[in-house]
C-alpha cells in the first residue's frame, strides 16, 4: 500500500513538472492581418507545448486557444491603408522608407496607448519572457523592463535593419542588398552604389529624426524610472527570430541569435477544404489559378482599368480561377472565376490543382507557394515585395508584371507563359523540397530557441559585444586611422630630418664654395 502510495504521489509530480510552462508575453503592433497570421501562430505554438501565453494584438482567434489569453488593441485598421498603399509603387526607395517609418510609428504608439495594454502594463502580473514584433517598434522594449524579463525580437520579414540593429548581425553592403532593391547577392558596381546609397540615408534619417520618436514614444508611456532607451535597444535582446529561411534567400551572416524559423505558421498537414471549395478544385481538369493581393492590399481598389484588363484576359483562359475579392459582387465577373472576401490560402495552395499563383509578392504568399511547389506572377507594390518576387524570378519559379506597367497585354503574356511552360513548376518543385529539408520542423525550432533563453536566464551569452561599439569602433576606422597615421608621421619626420640635412649639406657647400672664391 505505500508502495502504491508513492507510486501514485510520484506520477503527480511528474505530472505537475510536464504540466509546468513559462508564462509568456507575446506583442504584435501591426495591424496587418499577415502579422497577426505570424504572430499568432508563434504563440499557439508555445500554447500547445505547454506554456501559458499572452498575446497583445489587433485581432483574436475565432475559437479560443487553450492556454492564449488574448488582449484586443483597437488599432487604425490595415485594410483602410489599402488605397494608400498601391499609391507607393509611385514613390521612390527613399520616400517609401519614410512611409514605413511613419507607419511603424504609428503603430507603435496605438499599441501603447490602448487601454487594455495600459491596464496590462500596471496589473503587476509576471512574465518570464516577452516577445516583441520587430516593426520599427524598439520602444516596445519598455516590456522586458516593466515585467523584468528578457525580450525575444520577432521579425515577420526576416533579417533587415530594424532587426540586426537589436542585435548585431553584420549587413555587408557588398553583398547584402536593401530590401526595397531588387539586387541580388552579386551586384554590379553601380548597384554596390545605390545600395550603400540608399542605406547610408536610412541611417541618417533614422539617427536624425526617427530614433527620437522612438524615444519619445517610450519616455511617454513607460513610467520612470527606467533605463535610457537606447541602453536597451543595444544590449538587452539575446534572441532574434525570423521568418525567412536560407533556402529561399541569398546566403548572408547571422550570429547564433539570429535564427531562422520561416515556414513555421505553414500547416504540415493541410485542413480539409469547404465542400464548395474542394469540389471546385477537383473538378477543374485544366487546373486552378488562384489570385490574391495578401490580407492588407484588397482587389476592390485594384485599378478599374487593370481589374478590367485582368477579367479580359480570365474569360480567355481554359482553366478556372480563385479571386480573393473583398465585395459581393464583381462587375463584369467571368463564369470561370470564383469570388470569395477570404480563402484559406495555405490549404488551396496544397491542392495538386493549383497551376499557380498570382501574388502581391508577400513574404507569407510566396514562402506559402514555394513549401508548396507552386509556381508565382508576382503584382509588387510596396516593402519587401519587389525584392520577394525578384528571388523568385532568379530562382526561375516565378515572373513580375510591374503595377506601372500592368497591362492586358504584360498580364495575359505571362499568365500564358505559366500554363504552357512546364519549367516553372518544375523549377517551385525543385525549391519547395530544399525548402522542406529542415533537420526538425521549425516552429519546434522556435519553441526550443525561446525556451532556451527562458532556461538559461535571459541567454546574456548571446548578446554580442559589438552592440556596445559605436560606428567607428565596429568598423576599426580608429585602428586603420593609427595605422595610416604611424608611417604617414614616420614619413613626415623623416621628408623634414632629410631637408634639414639637405639645407645644412648645402648651407655648407655654399660657404666652401664661396672661400673658395675669395681665395
Amino acid at each position: 500500500m505505500k508502495f502504491l502510495t508513492s507510486l501514485v504521489c510520484l506520477g503527480v509530480v511528474l505530472i505537475a513538472q510536464n504540466a509546468s510552462g513559462y508564462n509568456i508575453l507575446g506583442v504584435f503592433p501591426t495591424p496587418g492581418r499577415s502579422h497577426y497570421i505570424l504572430g499568432s501562430s508563434l504563440m499557439k505554438g508555445l500554447a500547445q507545448a505547454g506554456h501559458n501565453v499572452t498575446i497583445v494584438a489587433a485581432y483574436k482567434q475565432e475559437i479560443p486557444v487553450e492556454n492564449m489569453r488574448e488582449i484586443v488593441v483597437a488599432m487604425t485598421p490595415a485594410d483602410s491603408l489599402s488605397e494608400i498603399l498601391y499609391q507607393l509603387t509611385n514613390k521612390s526607395p527613399s520616400e517609401q522608407i519614410r512611409d514605413v517609418l511613419a507607419y511603424g510609428l504609428l503603430f507603435t504608439d496605438e499599441t501603447l496607448s490602448d487601454p487594455n495594454v495600459k491596464d496590462l502594463m500596471s496589473s503587476g502580473e509576471s512574465f518570464d519572457l516577452v516577445i516583441i514584433e520587430i516593426f520599427y517598434s524598439e520602444s516596445l522594449l519598455g516590456f522586458g523592463r516593466i515585467f523584468n524579463a528578457p525580450v525575444i525580437g520577432f521579425s515577420t520579414f526576416g533579417a533587415a535593419k530594424s532587426s540586426t540593429d537589436l542585435n548585431g548581425s553584420p549587413s555587408p553592403l557588398s553583398y547584402v542588398p536593401h530590401f526595397q532593391f531588387t539586387f541580388s547577392d552579386r551586384m554590379s558596381f553601380m548597384q554596390r552604389l545605390r545600395n550603400v546609397l540608399l542605406t547610408t540615408y536610412e541611417n541618417v534619417y533614422m539617427d536624425m529624426y526617427y530614433d527620437d520618436k522612438q524615444t519619445a514614444l517610450y519616455n511617454k508611456h513607460f513610467p520612470d524610472p527606467k533605463p535610457d532607451l537606447k541602453d536597451i535597444w543595444k544590449t538587452k535582446m539575446p534572441l532574434v527570430l525570423l521568418n525567412s529561411h536560407f533556402s529561399l534567400n541569398h546566403p548572408r551572416p547571422y550570429l547564433p541569435s539570429m535564427v531562422e524559423i520561416g515556414g513555421f505558421h505553414i500547416k504540415r498537414k493541410p485542413k480539409p477544404l469547404p465542400k464548395d471549395l474542394q469540389e471546385f478544385l477537383d473538378h477543374s481538369p485544366n487546373g486552378v489559378i488562384y489570385f490574391s493581393m495578401g490580407s492588407t492590399l484588397h482587389g476592390v481598389h485594384f485599378p478599374t482599368e487593370k481589374r478590367n484588363a485582368i477579367l479580359r484576359v480570365f474569360s480567355r483562359l481554359p482553366v478556372k480561377v480563385l479571386w480573393k475579392w473583398e465585395d459581393d459582387t464583381l462587375p463584369g465577373k467571368p463564369e470561370n472565376v470564383l469570388i470569395r472576401k477570404w480563402f484559406p490560402q495555405d490549404d488551396i495552395l496544397a491542392h495538386p490543382n493549383v497551376r499557380f499563383f498570382i501574388t502581391h509578392g508577400g513574404l507569407l504568399s510566396t514562402m506559402e507557394a514555394t513549401y508548396h511547389g507552386v509556381p508565382v506572377i508576382g503584382i509588387p507594390i510596396f516593402g519587401d515585395q519587389m525584392m520577394n518576387m525578384a528571388k523568385a524570378e532568379a530562382a526561375g519559379y516565378g515572373l513580375t508584371v510591374k503595377f506601372g506597367n500592368f497591362s492586358e497585354e504584360s498580364i495575359s503574356w505571362a499568365i500564358n507563359e505559366l500554363l504552357s511552360n512546364d519549367k516553372y513548376s518544375i523549377r517551385a518543385k525543385t525549391i519547395s523540397a530544399r525548402f522542406r529539408d529542415q533537420p526538425e520542423d521549425p516552429m519546434s525550432r522556435a519553441v526550443y530557441w525561446i525556451e532556451y533563453v527562458a532556461r538559461h536566464g535571459g541567454a546574456k551569452h548571446l548578446i554580442s559585444g559589438g552592440q556596445e561599439l559605436s560606428f567607428i569602433q565596429y568598423h576599426n576606422l580608429d585602428v586603420f586611422a593609427l595605422l595610416l597615421a604611424v608611417p604617414l608621421l614616420i614619413f613626415v619626420i623623416l621628408k623634414r630630418m632629410f631637408r634639414k640635412l639637405m639645407k645644412k649639406i648645402c648651407k655648407r657647400t655654399c660657404k666652401e664654395n664661396l672661400t673658395k672664391k675669395l681665395k
